[in-house]
């Protein structure tokens, strides 16, 4: 499955060693077109998981109804302006829960209010990135991501 695919429900599939599943929780199409080019760009092989609003991002973390069978994933890109819940709640359920703490999350936001900022920190985001606003900026934001978190980082095994 190459970072272009968008899915909600499945098995993992079995993937070369490197590569990863990213959830990615965002609600414009926009930002999640420009999400996977940027991805497809760089890193072929990761799968690239998709919701909506925050409470699908729960659904589909905690593998309820139509997520049963969802990936955990190795990394979280979380939009904060979210509908139905917004990612400054899901942020707070993930690392206050035992079974999903260990995932890092990315903050990846249009807003730099230092009060956003310092409150996602608070809430232990493992990072917070403002989108850029320019395509080849955020094309270059998505390729830092990937070069530090999937690159770079060891992250914790499933």
């Amino acid at each position: 499955m190459n970072a272009t695919q968008t899915t909600n429900c499945r098995m993992r599939p079995h993937h070369p060693d490197n590569a990863i599943d990213i959830l990615l929780v965002e609600d414009n199409p926009g930002d999640v077109r420009l999400t996977r080019e940027a991805f497809k760009e760089s890193r072929g092989t990761n799968s690239l998981n998709v919701v909506e609003d925050g409470a699908e991002a729960l659904a589909f973390l905690n593998h309820q109804g139509k997520y049963n069978n969802a990936p955990t994933p190795d990394l979280i890109l979380l939009d904060l302006n979210l509908p139905k819940k917004d990612g400054r709640e899901v942020l707070e359920e993930i690392k206050n829960d035992k079974a999903l703490r260990r995932i890092p999350v990315v903050v990846l936001t249009t807003s730099s209010a230092a009060e956003d900022v310092f409150n996602m920190y608070q809430r232990h985001a493992n990072c917070y990135i403002k989108k850029p606003i320019d395509f080849e900026d955020f094309v270059n934001v998505i390729t830092a991501i990937d070069n530090f978190w999937l690159t770079m980082v060891k992250l914790p095994s499933k």
